[in-house]
């Protein structure tokens, strides 16, 4: 099941990055909308189903992301930063063993 939701989220990413500014300034502005409605059902307490909040969450993160994907022209984020991440630990490893020595 788990592995369902990754697919499906990896689907959305892609429509997503499908979609032009405008589009995605759209849809945006859609999912804002749905977490304000979310906010005064719950506050209500008329709210059913309490994940929609992390789904919705979600989503508008995934739409920013792409967002900036785009504006920034990165072609391939996810893999730059996983490469980055991977040699951050090892400067400093480096920085401490010089500090120390």
């Amino acid at each position: 099941m788990a592995k369902e939701k990754v697919k499906s989220a990896k689907a959305k990413a892609e429509d997503l990055r499908a979609k032009s500014a405008d589009e995605l300034k759209k849809e945006m502005l859609e999912l804002k909308k749905q977490q304000f409605n979310l906010r005064f059902q719950k506050a209500g307490g008329q709210l059913t189903n309490t994940s929609e909040f992390r789904t919705v969450r979600r989503q508008v993160a995934r739409a920013k992301t792409i967002e900036t994907e785009k504006s920034k022209g990165a072609a391939a984020p996810v893999k730059a930063k996983a490469a980055a991440k991977a040699k951050a630990p090892a400067k400093k490893a480096a920085a401490k063993t010089k500090a120390t020595a």
